[in-house]
């Protein structure tokens, strides 16, 4: 069951490899290392008596290392099986003792370990170093990061499978492994009918056998604690936290979370784990016949994640592993599975989607529906199908010569791909993209007085220039309702409904520009950023003594103001540049650029024209603000002009230069296997050594 790859997997280079190569080799590990030493730092730089706050369950006071008793009674918010308690606990107390050292060089040892086997399991060519890349991404997964703070359980029965599927020789030990994973996670027993659905029928008796001994062995030794978890609470439900909780991504937890209990609930829960198993178990078959072995674990590893009764967060990274299934023909499609499976396993539901009602049952439960979509939707590819090692090429598009000589200076690094880009990468990208603008716009935040000092700096620049319009235009605007109201709408309402629009209408009609565009809002928000760190300014309407009246939110506090809900999620002092009147700049120039027709072009230029009045007339920004809003514009245009090259194309080559542009560039290229002719025999046969080939997959697990 081993399955030993080139130098290619493990990430050391391989003979006569180029200087750069070795670099970039170099660069994946360094990175690596510097992961893995921000998370030994995180837990051993706290103070030696609070490095262990986070595993109460373990060395608390009714921890199991002091529990006298039952490991379920007193309070104990121990969750594994008896025989986890009866074998881990030498480990926790090493943990205890070493202050935390043991425990968190241990858990690097395992995820390194983890990172390593699923490399080197990596079926086909790879572009990079899999290892280093397999343990960074294990590094900063949400499953791993808490196992540094909860406990190593959840690594230990994933780094057993693996040691089982590939590194031992031998069914006997093989089974034994997984086994053993089993009885500190039961729900890794469904690995037993992979094994004995691909012909390894003695490994999954022995599986079996092991799990059932050393079940055995912690019911004499712990019986009481035994009857406990297997009869009382069906293997461990209800012990912990509630199951309805949202740290509980399983099928259960989900239903009982969409308000479905009782009997009905359980036997819902039943059946659809019934189905997820069925499908799930085919698939992983298929996978590990076709000699991806390491997708068959993967996706009975999310089989397991669905169908167990509680399935915390730490105990996820199965999902992770799928990222070694290959999903879509095209080269530019591939990227989009990887991009969902790492933001899901490093970024909680919060960010990826907004916070709105609707999306709620969604949200709650996006580590679930990719462990879902793993195990029983996700189309990977064959081996034997032509596309696996060689997609469909992605046609690029190329810009009309620049007058700068050497403008696009970031090619061929960075080029404008002719067709549309797939809508489930761009909707997360903008929505994480969002997500991190807001988080660093918040940490930006500065103390009153500092922000107050520089309000006073510009106040005093604008009076020098005649051009401090702020407190007249907000005065003037007061006291005529209508034009309050109206100015006052146009400010909440409007500020990321038209930039969304023109993405969304671009993205549809005018890809290559879609990406112009959107390259230079993101670098102008990105300029803005450094604005609100470097530069927190208060605005008008929270300058004590000057007499302007906030209109939008009502008379203030100047000391402690409030917005509502929006206070604890607002920078007030992010001021400087105005990105109000930025993105409507931003808004006017790609319309006027890109509109066939003159009225498209003076509508879109009422946009910036209602902002700039609206952001003065409330007393929100300065006048100085908004032309700082106008200069990282200008400067997001100029940016991606210098990087990528001209907006317009070179006919023939990519996509129209106007919102009518329908692009011909895909189909210059044509399909390299089109469906007529019979694909190509995979290569199966390549000696080892010889770069760029294939070397056979390992036998089905």
């Amino acid at each position: 069951m081993a399955n030993a790859e080139g130098s290619v997997r493990d990430g050391t280079a391989p003979r006569g490899v180029s200087s750069g190569l070795l670099a970039a080799h170099g660069l994946l590990w360094a990175i690596t290392a510097t992961l893995a030493a921000r998370q030994a730092a995180a837990v051993l730089g706290k103070p030696p008596g609070r490095r262990l706050t986070d595993l109460e369950t373990w060395t608390g006071p009714g921890g199991v290392l002091h529990v006298t008793g039952s490991l379920y009674g007193h309070g104990s918010t121990f969750t594994g099986t008896p025989f986890a308690g009866l074998v881990l606990k030498p480990l926790a107390r090493s943990a205890e003792e070493a202050l935390g050292v043991t425990w968190t060089l241990g858990t690097l040892l395992l995820v390194a370990a983890v990172g390593v086997i699923a490399a080197r399991a990596l079926p086909g060519r790879l572009p990079v170093p899999a290892a280093p890349v397999a343990i960074s991404l294990l590094m900063v997964s949400l499953p791993v990061r808490n196992s540094f703070h909860l406990g190593q359980t959840s690594i230990i029965p994933v780094l057993l499978v693996l040691l089982g599927c590939f590194v031992v020789r031998g069914e006997r030990f093989a089974g034994l492994l997984v086994g053993l994973g089993a009885a500190l996670q039961p729900a890794v027993l469904l690995f037993a009918p992979l094994l004995w659905l691909t012909g390894r029928r003695r490994a999954a008796v022995t599986s079996v056998a092991a799990f059932a001994g050393c079940s055995a062995l912690a019911w004499a030794v712990l019986p009481a604690d035994s009857t406990t978890y297997w009869v009382h609470h069906l293997a461990g439900i209800g012990l912990g936290e509630s199951a309805s909780g949202l740290a509980n991504q399983s099928l259960h937890g989900a239903l009982l979370r969409l308000g479905l209990h009782g009997a009905w609930g359980s036997a819902l829960a039943g059946v659809l784990a019934a189905a997820v198993v069925w499908t799930g178990l085919r698939r992983a078959v298929r996978y590990a016949r076709d000699g991806q072995l390491l997708l068959a674990v993967a996706v009975t590893g999310c089989v397991a994640v669905a169908v167990s009764p509680t399935a915390w967060q730490y105990q996820l990274m199965w999902i992770l592993l799928a990222l070694a299934g290959r999903v879509g023909k095209r080269a530019r499609d591939r990227y989009v599975w990887p991009v969902v499976v790492v933001l899901v396993m490093t970024l909680p539901g919060t960010v990826l989607l907004p916070n709105m009602g609707v999306l709620a049952p969604v949200r709650d439960n996006v580590p679930l529906l990719a462990a879902l979509a793993a195990a029983c939707a996700v189309p990977f590819l064959s081996r034997t199908s032509p596309y696996f090692d060689r997609p469909v090429p992605t046609d690029h598009a190329r810009p009309v010569p620049s007058r700068l000589r050497r403008v696009p200076l970031a090619a061929p690094v960075w080029r404008r791909v002719a067709g549309r880009p797939n809508l489930v990468l761009e909707l997360l990208v903008i929505r994480v993209g969002y997500s991190a603008y807001s988080w660093i716009r918040l940490a930006a935040a500065a103390d009153p007085a500092t922000a107050e000092a520089h309000g006073r700096e510009v106040h005093g620049l604008e009076r020098a220039l005649h051009i401090d319009m702020e407190h007249w235009a907000n005065h003037a605007v007061v006291h005529v309702g209508w034009l309050r109201d109206f100015f006052d709408f146009y400010y909440e309402t409007f500020h990321f409904a038209f930039p969304l629009a023109i993405l969304a209408v671009l993205f549809w009609r005018s890809p290559a520009d879609y990406r112009w565009a959107r390259a230079s809002l993101s670098f102008a928000t990105l300029l803005a950023l450094a604005g609100f760190w470097f530069f927190p300014l208060a605005p008008p309407r929270l300058m004590p003594g000057l007499g302007f009246i906030d209109t939008v939110h009502g008379p203030q506090d100047l000391a402690h103001p409030s917005y509502g809900a929006m206070t604890a999620v607002t920078n007030q002092y992010a001021a400087m540049p105005s990105l109000h009147f930025g993105w409507s700049l931003w808004c006017g120039v790609t319309v006027v650029v890109l509109a066939p027709k003159l009225w498209m072009k003076l509508i879109a230029l009422l946009d910036p024209l209602f902002t700039l009045s609206a952001i003065i007339a409330t007393g929100n920004h300065w006048v100085l603000d908004a032309a700082g809003g106008a200069t990282v514009v200008a400067a997001g245009f100029a940016l991606t002009h210098l990087l990528a090259g001209p907006r317009r194309l070179v006919p023939g080559l990519g996509t129209g230069g106007s919102l009518g542009g329908t692009g011909l560039g895909a189909a210059l290229r044509p399909d390299p296997f089109p469906a007529k002719s019979p694909p190509p025999k995979p290569e199966l046969d390549g000696a080892e050594g010889a770069e760029g080939q294939e070397r056979p997959a390992a036998p089905p697990c």
